[in-house]
């Protein structure tokens, strides 16, 4: 009979890293898009914990049953608050969108998109699928990863974040987001602004115009003719949102 010998230390270790890969693939940007099926992403969390298993599995001690599957338990908890710091990070984009949408008349089109799971007009779904075109594109997903392979050396699999750091990183995360955002659509929102402005006082001085009637069409155009400066600059806040998470990533697990 045939004798295949399981090193059990290996396979209990890499599984760990896998759940721990697995939960932050499934929340984080790009590999949360809707069109990536969940075995797609199973399979690679297996392929990468397979990667990093020479990592994980030095000094790793076998626990028993219990203990072991607390570990999987906080193993899913921790890539899932990573994933979510990025998933956040990146929300900027998309608030920016949301932004142009509000700003120059086109959130009555709003729809919900099942892929990437927002519910937005045409430039918030716009500049989400622009980021995502632009981190696989940019090979900015691979410092996303970088920033969670290096989290085992400061969290061992059979270890445990500490949700504090986590939880204050979140906050900051948010508030940086909106930041993020404003300063994305900002040149974009100034002139709007300026342009309801401008409306409100032609209808101050000649109200039988109905300056307002006419805003709508004004502001799209306005829109559709600036959006394209703000499109342009997409590339380079995608390269500083990546290199934003990596940071974090390593500030919340070192």
């Amino acid at each position: 009979m045939m004798n295949i010998p399981i090193d059990f230390t290996w396979l209990e270790a890499t599984a760990l890293a896998c759940v721990r890969i697995t939960a932050f693939l499934v929340i984080a940007p790009p590999f949360s898009h809707g069109t990536i099926p969940m075995r797609i992403r199973a399979m690679l969390g297996a392929g990468l914990a397979l990667a990093v298993s020479p990592v994980v599995t030095d000094g790793y001690q076998r626990l028993e049953t219990g203990p072991f599957l607390l570990a999987l338990t906080g193993q899913a908890l921790t890539g899932m608050l990573l994933g979510g710091l990025v998933m956040v990070l990146f929300g900027a984009i998309q608030g920016a969108g949301h932004l142009v949408d509000t700003f120059g008349g086109f959130q009555m089109a709003q729809a919900f998109d099942p892929g990437m799971a927002i519910n937005g007009a045409q430039f918030t779904r716009l500049f989400q699928m622009t980021a995502i075109v632009l981190l696989f594109a940019s090979d900015g997903y691979q410092l996303v990863l970088a920033g969670l392979f290096r989290s085992f050396d400061a969290v061992p699999v059979s270890g445990m974040i500490d949700l504090a750091r986590p939880a204050e990183a979140l906050v900051g995360a948010a508030g940086q987001m909106m930041l993020s955002a404003v300063q994305i659509a900002g040149p974009l929102l100034i002139v709007l602004f300026l342009a309801d402005v401008g409306l409100g006082l032609i209808t101050r001085v000649a109200p039988a115009l109905n300056a307002f009637a006419m805003g709508f069409p004004i502001k799209i155009a306005l829109t559709l003719l600036l959006v394209g400066f703000v499109y342009i600059a997409l590339p380079g806040v995608v390269s500083a949102l990546a290199d934003d998470a990596v940071r974090l990533l390593l500030g919340v697990t070192g």
